[in-house]
């Protein structure tokens, strides 16, 4: 049985780990950490009774202290209290299920202390992926891919990428598939939120409204499968049955297909190698009645070609997409730009950045901070 940091409990995928873990006792959680959300951290923490709970905004932290003072679990507080959490010497694996470039440094410094990494967020590896994925290796330290995709990737080769000739990475096409880039413009955060086939939270949400969550994907890929761009593809399946494929020399294919669950990835990553059953539904090929499959419509999703640019540059490039398209897609959601103006922000942040090719962790630090401040700086025409 594993033990656990959970990086992001009160989350998406951070809730749908404890309900797996709760379906078949898979793991024991040492640590949890949460942003704000400390009504529900006081029920895991009840529940779960962490040795440490971390809260990311001090006065929120300081309330939880308090409700749960007849707890043994010790509250902190800040990315401190966080990478606290992940390094807790109890911990083995750490689920990383923060949102955006906020895992980059727990990640790291649990990749330090040989802790496996159980990986959720993917702005880690878009951001930082020259420096977490030599770091692994050089600690023997396994990266787990909690998402669907890359999971279903990371099955397929039997966690051995070595003789691929081609990954096929799949995309829902989220809610605007089929439509044309005039159709979308000035679609609300409303319809944006409305995916056809998964429940994630808003950040997630949006970004595969735009296809930048595809975008964002391919770079996580290039860094967990060491491949080159030319040897990923990306295609478009609205059904969300078949979860990605592996290519051969030979031209054989080889998919992971299930039910749109992100319970089945979350528990093999917890279970891996071993399988256990977790509560997914079974999949029954008399009721799907069809699997297609399409090209990305880049021209009507131009996210998706920006995230090839930035990885095709490289160095600190990714990390400039990731914190542009961050910002912009929170000023989205609050009706600050429109939803066509989110890929029109991230080329001009972009354009803007003078990449470094190595980066050290400073430099990709900085260029986030860059691209953030650009992006919220910057105004439509």
């Amino acid at each position: 049985m594993k033990k656990i940091a959970l990086l992001g409990s009160t989350g998406s995928i951070g809730t749908q780990t404890l309900e797996v873990i709760d379906e078949n006792k898979c793991a024991e959680v040492e640590t949890l950490s949460v942003y704000s959300n400390i009504e529900l951290a006081e029920k895991q923490i009840r529940k779960y009774k962490p040795k440490l709970a971390a809260v990311v905004l001090e006065d929120r932290a300081k309330e939880l202290k308090v409700r749960v003072a007849d707890t043994n679990t010790k509250i902190l507080c800040g990315t401190e209290g966080i990478i606290s959490c992940a390094v807790h010497n109890n911990v083995d694996t750490v689920v990383t299920a923060v949102v955006g470039i906020s895992g980059l440094l727990p990640t790291l410094e649990a990749i330090k202390e040989g802790k496996n990494i159980a990986l959720a967020n993917k702005e880690t590896l878009v951001a930082g992926g020259c420096l977490v994925m030599p770091l692994a290796k050089e600690k023997g330290v396994k990266i787990l891919p909690v998402d669907s995709e890359h999971s279903a990737i990371f099955q397929s080769c039997n966690g051995d990428s070595r003789t691929l000739k081609k990954i096929l990475l799949t995309a829902s096409g989220g809610p605007f598939f089929g439509k044309k880039k005039e159709e979308i413009y000035n679609m609300t955060p409303e319809q944006a939120l409305k995916h056809p086939n998964w429940s994630m939270g808003a950040k997630v949400t949006i970004d595969s409204s735009t296809l930048m969550n595809k975008g964002l994907e391919v770079i996580e890929a290039a860094h967990l499968f060491d491949m080159s761009l030319d040897k990923i593809q990306v295609v478009v399946h609205p059904q969300s049955i078949v979860h990605s494929m592996v290519e051969y020399e030979d031209n054989s294919v080889i998919a992971q297909l299930s039910v749109p669950d992100m319970k089945l990835p979350i528990s093999y990553a917890l279970t891996y190698p071993e399988r256990k059953y977790c509560g997914t539904k079974e999949a029954d090929f008399f009721e799907i009645a069809n699997i297609t499959f399409s090209k990305p419509d880049t021209e009507t999703f131009p996210c998706l070609k920006l995230a090839f640019e930035a990885q095709n540059i490289g160095g600190t490039m990714p990390t400039v997409l990731n914190g542009a398209n961050e910002i912009a897609v929170e000023k989205f959601l609050k009706k600050e730009i429109k939803f066509g103006n989110i890929p029109e922000l991230i080329s001009d942040v972009m354009s803007k950045h003078s990449a470094t090719l190595s980066p050290s962790l400073n430099d990709i630090l900085g260029a986030d901070k860059w691209a953030r401040e650009a992006a919220a700086e910057w105004r439509p025409i």
